[in-house]
């Protein structure tokens, strides 16, 4: 089980490819507020209503000095489906290999249909202008958060 991260934490850093392949670091993001959020998978019912929240709500976060990123283990060309599909856009980035996911704690044992499963844990991490954890929402639900990370924010 990975660790939780609480606030005052350094935001681990991270380089994935995006949909397009190109790649997308932490760091590019430094002096901006990001909301990185980890999502289970591309085209599947709660990722895509998750996805399409953070692309609704984007302006409104942008004008409040936020960037999205998400991030799920799937490989830059199914990104590149679910942003297409949907017409998302926010930032997709794809991390296969766990590590992200593993550093930011949102990979780990779960509760699904009720049995314990190992796979990705649904959370959000807002990252402040100083690479600080502010926030750290975890076994969060895909319906409902971004308007909770809104109101949390005070936005």
């Amino acid at each position: 089980m990975s660790e939780r991260l609480q606030p005052g934490d350094t935001a681990p850093a991270f380089t994935l490819p995006d949909a397009d392949g190109n790649e997308v670091s932490l760091a590019d993001h430094q002096g901006r507020k990001v909301i990185v959020y980890f999502y289970p998978a591309a085209l599947t019912p709660g990722c895509t209503k998750q996805a399409c929240d953070f692309t609704d709500n984007l302006d409104l976060l942008a004008s409040a000095g936020y960037d999205v990123i998400g991030v799920s283990p799937d490989k830059p060309e199914k990104l590149a489906k679910f942003r297409e599909k949907e017409n998302l856009k926010v930032t997709l980035v794809g991390d296969p290999a766990k590590e992200t996911l593993e550093a930011y704690g949102a990979f780990g044992e779960k509760k699904l249909y009720g049995k314990v499963v190992t796979g990705v844990i649904r959370s959000t991490v807002v990252v402040g202008e100083d690479g600080k954890v502010e926030h750290a929402f975890y076994n969060v639900k895909a319906t409902g958060h971004v308007a909770k990370i809104i109101k949390d924010l005070g936005i």
